[in-house]
């Protein structure tokens, strides 16, 4: 079978939900047989979103092979329970950076450098080149941004020339449109979607379905009315009401008949039928009431949820696991040094500390791990949140008031966070960092072996900074166990306190290898010790 090319674009406005619809795309294909594999394609000019602030894009979400990638791909691989690549995302920035560096090699032989062929061609390079690499029976890519924004133009370019090449008949657009509701009227309207196939048509695509996004329900007549305008068939209209549980989207997708439709008109052929009562217990589980547990994350991008994206779904997974609801409170680290949201940490039945770079809220941090370790507070911290234990460590334990990342305060005469030793010499920021999965040895008879299960576990990094060594006795003789190692003894991966219910940090960040169903295990050990300590059962 040739290989076949689902391509998600999207109308009206941002954030229409193309990644999750895409994601659940294809499970529903997976389900069915098919090897599928995901690629999603941004449109800025940054070469990957690993420098860029969180405000502007939401979490950096790291894959085993250290690509920095778009938050989707964590979608991606939480649906189709898959482990992607870098090839899975790329940006206009890769695309032309390296069509620039061809040209200043003398590769075009002095002519004249287009986006048309030369930026499409590196587009329909990439987007084949997956295909060519996972051997997938189906691709589906994702094109970032709206349809009519300039960025997105040489992309949607380049795939109305992929058609062509690989053939009409396996290749599938589906266009995930916005249909806004007018209050004063109480009406729902399709203008603005025909407007955007409109706009797709204009440069020569037109969708072969489309996902009608809405937050009230769609009757029969205004998909029908939108098939009409948009020149799509009937059943190829697919209304999705706004669900308050993100894992049934598979369910609503099947339901509409999605898979099976995708299935005749790219003439594949199943080999196994989809069983989705998996998904259907759980989208029961996360409805069923259930006691509620709450847990403060204590952050400095907490005004943007999406900078927290795989932790906060790897807390969802965990609590399903352990039949509780969690409740997240979400605390700026900066207000605790101001002596504000204190009252969010007390009221709180565990503590988590995430990632992050920078100085600003980093004492807010620390004072949360101490609130935890005086009070016995079950605490998870990922990397950063690991780091800030230790410094509180040194700092209430130790004695060393001065105690301190090198990160933070150059001068400090106790650095028990360090830059790791092969990173002293990087200038450049972007691509640079500890990335991507590593081994990590656990110490038996501690509480992370416990969570794990396992003697030896890999996990997916981002960090230029470690725990340093020269501390390393002292710390374990004051009650910190450093439970996971680097294979070769170097690197501290995991930290825990010997006498407290449940305080770990980790170096890397386990939140990237949850899933919905698979919860991971340190986020699980952590909601159950929170949900014991409390008597929540």
């Amino acid at each position: 079978m040739a290989t076949k090319y689902l391509f998600y674009t999207g109308g009206v406005v941002s954030s229409v939900g193309k990644g999750v619809t895409a994601a659940a795309t294809g499970l529903l294909l997976k389900e069915r047989g098919f090897k599928v594999t995901v690629q999603k394609l941004d449109p800025y000019i940054n070469v990957d979103p690993g420098t860029m602030s969180p405000y502007q894009h939401g979490e950096v979400y790291v894959l085993d092979d250290g690509a920095e990638t778009d938050l989707d791909l964590g979608h991606y691989e939480r649906f189709i329970d898959i482990r992607l690549s870098r090839s899975s995302n790329f940006t206009s920035g890769q695309v032309y950076a390296e069509i620039i560096s061809k040209e200043r090699r003398g590769d075009f032989l002095g002519g004249t450098i287009q986006v048309i062929p030369h930026i499409t061609n590196e587009i329909k390079r990439r987007v084949a080149g997956i295909a060519r690499e996972t051997k997938a029976d189906v691709v589906i890519v994702e094109v970032g941004g709206t349809v009519g924004d300039i960025e997105s133009q040489p992309f949607l370019e380049a795939l109305r020339q992929l058609r062509n090449e690989v053939g009409r008949e396996n290749v599938f657009f589906i266009h995930v449109t916005w249909l806004p509701y007018i209050g004063a009227t109480g009406e729902i309207k399709t203008k603005p979607t025909q407007h955007s196939v409109a706009a797709l048509r204009s440069i020569g695509i037109s969708p072969n379905m489309i996902i009608a996004r809405s937050d009230y329900p769609v009757d029969k007549d205004l998909c029908d009315k939108i098939a009409l305008f948009c020149d799509v068939e009937k059943q190829a209209v697919v209304p999705m009401v706004t669900s308050d549980v993100l894992y049934e989207i598979p369910l609503l997708l099947e339901r509409a008949g999605v898979g099976d439709y995708l299935v005749e008109k790219l003439n594949m052929k199943a080999t196994s039928q989809p069983d989705m009562k998996p998904w259907e217990k759980l989208v029961e589980r996360v409805r069923k009431q259930k006691p509620s547990l709450k847990v403060a994350l204590v952050g400095k991008y907490v005004e943007l949820q999406d900078a927290y994206m795989s932790v906060r779904e790897a807390l969802k997974h965990a609590a399903l696991a352990n039949d509780v609801e969690v409740e997240i409170g979400w605390v700026h680290s900066a207000d605790l040094e101001k002596d504000k949201g204190w009252d969010v940490i007390q009221e709180s039945d565990a503590i988590l500390v995430p990632g992050g770079f920078g100085s600003r809220g980093i004492e807010g941090k620390i004072m949360a791990a101490r609130y935890a370790r005086e009070r016995k507070v079950p605490y998870l911290g990922l990397c950063l949140g690991m780091q800030v234990m230790c410094i509180d460590f040194a700092r209430g334990v130790l004695n060393h008031e001065d105690a301190n990342s090198s990160e933070f305060d150059r001068a400090t005469e106790y650095p028990v966070i360090d830059l790791m030793l092969d990173q002293r010499a990087i200038t450049d920021m972007g691509g640079t960092m500890r990335l991507g999965l590593y081994p990590c040895e656990l110490q038996e008879g501690s509480k992370a072996a416990e969570a794990y299960g396992e003697a030896q576990v890999d996990e997916r990094h981002r960090h230029r900074f470690e725990f340093n060594n020269s501390y390393k006795q002292d710390f374990e003789k004051a009650g910190m166990v450093f439970s996971g190692m680097s294979p070769d003894g170097k690197l501290v991966e995991i930290a825990e306190i010997r006498d407290h219910p449940f305080m770990v940090g980790s170096q890397f960040h386990p939140e990237f290898l949850s899933r919905p169903m698979k919860p991971h295990p340190l986020f699980n050990g952590f909601i159950k010790a929170a949900k014991e300590k409390n008597g929540k059962h």
